[in-house]
């Protein structure tokens, strides 16, 4: 039992802590501003936007990580994004103008993604209560029964989060993969050298979100076992 708890925290720490490693590698690695670039990832950011005629989204600068807010219309980039004229900085400007694109052409992707977002804010506010009164419940009803009954509306509350990072998955990929690729490179943004650099940013960019998805389905899987 003792070797299983060791693999289990071994592969726990693997999934939080190599992610989070390769990623920042890998946007370091291409981070490194290039004088060639006649532009930063803010100004690429606005041309994008203006290039395809997204009236009314703006571009500017957040120290909240790059991010495209779809509530208040805007493309939000870290300064290293908006003021560097660098590979990684141009790669994730065009993946956030990417889901200003997903959502100015009403993609059901990310419209179902910002709707299971509200309800996963509500859910897991909810899902804390449970899981917090299940045990004082079962102390007064004396049942265990009681116990199972809170916890397990607790679990299917999270799963709403888990379902949410599932759901992120294929709308992160298609605003790198589907979008930004293929507007960086068919735009003629990036010579066919630096294409591989932007793809490996990109990727890193979507693993985060991979890694996230498992550790949504690992914090449900030990809620689940508690039950068993």
């Amino acid at each position: 039992m003792a070797l299983i708890g060791l693999v289990a925290l071994a592969l726990f720490a693997a999934i939080v802590l190599l992610p989070q490693f390769w990623v920042r590698r890998t946007m370091q690695r291409h981070g490194t501003p290039r004088p060639d670039f006649p532009g930063t990832g803010g100004e690429l950011a606005r041309h994008l936007v203006e290039h395809f005629g997204l009236d009314g989204v703006g571009v500017e600068q957040t120290d909240k990580g790059d991010h495209y807010d779809p509530e208040a219309r805007v493309v939000r980039l870290s300064a290293d994004t908006y003021d560097k004229p660098s590979l990684t900085a141009v790669a994730i400007a065009a993946h956030e103008v990417g889901h200003a694109l997903q959502h100015h052409r009403g993609e059901n992707g990310l419209k179902l993604r910002q709707s299971l977002v509200r309800i996963a804010q509500v859910s897991d506010r909810f899902a804390a209560i449970f899981f917090i009164a299940a045990p004082v419940l079962t102390l007064v009803a004396r049942s265990p029964g009681a116990f199972l009954a809170m916890a397990g509306i607790g679990i299917a509350l999270l799963a709403v989060r888990v379902l949410v990072h599932l759901v992120t998955l294929p709308v992160e990929y298609d605003a790198s993969f589907g979008k930004a690729l293929p507007i960086l490179k068919e735009g003629g943004y990036l010579r066919e050298e630096d294409l591989g650099g932007a793809r490996s940013v990109l990727r890193a960019a979507a693993f985060t979100y991979v890694a996230g998805a498992l550790m949504s389905l690992i914090d449900l899987a030990r809620w689940i076992r508690l039950l068993r």
